[in-house]
């Protein structure tokens, strides 16, 4: 399949999403209003849908403190954008939701079940689309690879496959018992070897989507030149190893694999905020 057909077929899966006939923060926030207020079936939850109901109080308890950007065809253009990059990894089958957070902060994160923001801050730091998909991956990697579920797992919060969270999907004052405000797993280190595999994660898709293999780390190399007493990625150098550090890991898995792929960049393609 050669490039031009690639992004045929990529535009033509991105084009018709779902919310096209609403807003995407009102479909979003519709979503997260029902909580986990499933259809009752009598039958236990399934392991993905103890984990989406998680994932969606936690997206809920972030957007409650920081709200979405309040434009739709920015949203829309991110969600079309790492929908495509979400549907090269090992679960596609999740229903994602990607959404621009009105915060100056450069950081990024992900919720279980396919809940992932990027900050305002973050955003305005991208130069093409390629950037933006390669930050997109790397959040999917955490989704994929469970990074943040297993904090909570390992805190004994939760126990997936058993009856401790299906007992609870009939509402939201019971799961946001079990996970507290969900800002402090969202926003707390993970494992230095989790964020260097999503790291590694993000390459593949990005590449696999068609696009250049090289955009998360050209992110990576501009948030470095930050100063670490630069209060706009605090949070995210206490959470994260230093990008110097990640780029240094990257460097050494990607080596020179990808030298021969032509992904594309897409520069003007890239969404600017107004």
């Amino acid at each position: 399949m050669n490039n031009k057909t690639l992004w045929i077929l990529a535009l033509a899966l991105c084009s018709t999403p779902a919310w096209a006939a609403n807003p995407f923060e009102q479909q979003l926030l519709n979503t997260l209003k029902q909580g986990v207020q499933e259809k009752v079936t009598g039958k236990p939850a399934t392991p993905v849908e103890e984990e989406t109901a998680i994932g969606r109080q936690i997206a809920g308890n972030l957007l409650g403190a920081a709200p979405l950007v309040k434009d739709a065809k920015l949203q829309k253009y991110v969600n079309n954008v790492g929908r495509w990059v979400a549907n090269q990894s090992e679960r596609p089958e999740l229903e994602w939701h990607f959404g621009v957070i009105d915060s100056n902060d450069v950081n990024a994160f992900a919720a279980p079940g396919g809940y992932i923001f990027v900050t305002r801050g973050l955003y305005r730091l991208l130069q093409s689309e390629a950037e933006l998909a390669g930050v997109l991956a790397h959040e999917v990697g955490h989704v994929i690879r469970q990074h943040h579920l297993k904090i909570l797992q390992q805190s004994k919060l939760i126990d997936l496959g058993s009856q401790l969270v299906a007992k609870q999907v009939g509402g939201n004052d019971k799961v946001q018992g079990l996970i507290g405000s969900g800002a402090e797993i969202v926003s707390r280190s993970l494992d230095k070897d989790a964020e260097f595999e999503a790291d590694r994660i993000a390459v593949v898709l990005a590449t696999r989507a068609g696009y250049d293999s090289f955009g998360l780390p050209a992110v990576l190399q501009q948030i470095g030149h930050f100063a670490k007493n630069d209060g706009d990625v605090a949070l995210l150098f206490k959470t994260h190893p230093h990008p110097d550090d990640r780029l240094g890991k990257l460097g050494a898995a990607m080596d020179d694999r990808f030298d021969g792929v032509k992904g594309k960049t897409l520069e003007k393609r890239l969404y600017r905020i107004k």
